[in-house]
């Protein structure tokens, strides 16, 4: 049976009759009614009269994925599904997990994105238009459930590799959120993805009679502020409790805006902590595989945007825990953007950039491009790098001569070309292995098969955010934290890296394998919990009844029979 209370996914004591019923994605149970509901609910006559279990309908709506021809295809079939029944959508995506994560998020959802006025079916979410930036307030009420623990917001501008898609960046925070549910456990009505359309500056969506954004130039500068800052305490006013995580916004509007609201609302970026965290989880477990310590590691970033400059921060971090003063940490990263190394002579740096600018007595000497940059070959040539990472969006720049220029100096180089999607990575896993002589560990940004070598299958684990947000969003719920510290970031990241499979054994993966992405989940959402106790933004609890809220927390796709 439904429940009728005010509980109900509705969020409703009244629940829809007959075809509303059906039409209700929260509650409709399609050919699962049973008998007693489908005379209690007016639905005889308006389903086949077999009534069928839940693990039936998993089994129908595989077959109908399956005969989908196309990635999009099967991104367009699991949205229709996710806004038919929510319970069939979550199921089915927990029981294939590893085939259909890559479908409703990345590698697909970049291009679910670039057609998103092409694919669009039904509402899902809020858009925010920069012509109502004076009735924010009245567009949050519209929202389809009261009651939201967790909002990803995104400006559309920055999505994933492919830049600006304006309004259709909201394929993005739909997706964020289909994961914190699936593997973080948020109820799904109690999330709400929005996209803040302050118009698009790529010239193929505003020249396309279709494009559903608002057709205008993108706002800058000062109306720009200070609309996001309209959006803000319009969250502020109506959902004060809500985790409100910025996602794909450009790096010149990125770390300011999460500077700026820190510490006025329970917030993150995603794209700066969340990569970070889980960069450092994967990195933690790769430098315990070689059984030396992050403190002794020289690390290369192939970019300097928000992500670059997170994963930095995140590792930075991490040394200082285990030793080092500022000075030393910041010493032992190598930073590379499109004009070469970051040093103390450029003059283009944004504050949080030239903390990482070398000085120049530092390579006084080394070679240089013919415009006198500093380039990525040039660095792995000169220093004993043992961690190279990209967040470049550069496909391919990590190159045969210089994986194997940094594997001839160190026994197991760490590799990660964390850019995504698929087309955007720095290398190709396959090539990665093959030029280290099987010797690299690897972790990748967008998803890629285990690689033969030498008799062996050596696994990809892919460096995704999704390791952390949605354990992120259950920790801070299940805690009532009210604010987002870096230390519970680093905390997430700690934890992560106590679930890589390679502590036991050095040739699996450095993460966990997605099936156990829901127990991983909960191990870092307790982790995340305990240290906003220590943090003094959420009350103490032991971490027994923490692991408890946890556990009731955490939603499981299943119909309700009470």
């Amino acid at each position: 049976m439904i429940k009728t209370s005010a509980n109900t996914p509705t969020g409703r004591s009244n629940i829809p009759h007959g075809l509303d019923l059906l039409n209700r994605q929260g509650v409709n149970k399609g050919t699962a009614f049973t008998e007693v509901e489908r005379t209690r609910f007016g639905l005889h006559g308006l389903l086949p009269p077999h009534v069928e279990t839940l693990d039936e309908q998993v089994v129908r709506a595989y077959g109908a994925y399956q005969r989908k021809y196309d990635d999009l295809e099967r991104h367009i079939y699991l949205r229709a599904l996710q806004d038919t029944n929510e319970v069939l959508f979550y199921r089915l995506l927990l029981d294939h997990i590893e085939e259909m994560m890559p479908i409703v998020y990345t590698p697909t959802v970049a291009l679910a994105c670039e057609q998103f006025s092409h694919i669009y079916r039904r509402p899902r979410g809020v858009f925010i238009s920069y012509p109502l930036r004076d009735s924010i307030p009245e567009l949050l009420q519209n929202r389809p459930n009261k009651d939201v623990d967790v909002i990803v917001v995104t400006d559309g501008e920055r999505i994933l590799g492919i830049g600006d898609q304006g309004a259709g960046g909201l394929g993005i925070p739909i997706g964020k959120l289909s994961l914190y549910t699936l593997i973080g456990g948020i109820r799904p009505e109690r999330t709400l993805p929005i996209v803040l359309d302050v118009g698009t500056n790529n010239t193929e969506r505003l020249n396309d009679p279709e494009y559903l954004g608002w057709r205008h130039e993108r706002i800058t500068g000062q109306d720009y502020c200070d609309f996001v800052d309209q959006f803000v305490q319009a969250v502020k006013l109506e959902m004060p409790e809500t985790c409100l995580q910025w996602e794909d916004f450009a790096t010149p509007h990125a770390r300011p805006i999460l500077n700026r609201y820190r510490d006025q609302l329970l917030t993150f970026n995603d794209d700066i902590q969340g990569t970070s965290a889980v960069a450092l989880g994967a990195i933690l477990a790769a430098v315990k595989v070689t059984g030396k310590s992050l403190k002794d590691q020289h690390v290369v970033m192939l970019g300097a945007g928000s992500a670059g400059i997170g994963v930095a921060d995140g590792l930075c971090a991490e040394m200082k825990e285990e030793g080092l003063s500022e000075e030393e940490a910041r010493s032992r990263f190598w930073v590379i953007d499109k004009d070469g190394l970051l040093r103390s002579g450029r003059k283009d740096l944004a504050p949080e950039q030239s903390v990482y600018a070398q000085p120049e007595s530092r390579f006084s000497g080394w070679p240089r491009t013919s415009n006198g940059d500093i380039g990525l070959a040039d660095v792995i040539a000169t220093i004993n790098a043992t961690i190279l990472i990209g967040l470049s969006t550069v496909g391919g720049a990590f190159t045969d001569p210089i994986v194997r220029e940094m594997a001839r100096k160190v026994e197991r180089p760490i590799i990660f070309p964390l850019s995504n999607p698929t087309s955007r990575s720095e290398a190709n896993a396959e090539d990665l292995i093959r030029w280290s002589d099987g010797r690299a560990l690897v972790a990748a940004g967008s998803p890629f098969a285990p690689v033969g070598y030498s008799g062996r299958k050596i696994p990809i684990a892919q460096c995704n955010n999704v390791y952390i947000f949605p354990a992120m969003g259950l920790g801070v719920v299940a805690s009532g934290a009210r604010r987002v510290t870096e230390a519970m970031m680093l905390a997430a990241a700690r934890a992560l890296a106590g679930n890589s499979p390679a502590l036991k054994d050095a040739s699996a993966s450095l993460l966990p394998p997605l099936p156990d992405l829901r127990r991983v989940a909960a191990e870092i959402a307790v982790a995340v919990g305990m240290q906003a106790q220590r943090d003094g933004v959420a009350h103490m609890v032991d971490e027994d009844e923490l692991r408890e809220r946890v556990r009731k927390t955490q939603w499981t796709p299943a119909y309700d029979t009470g």
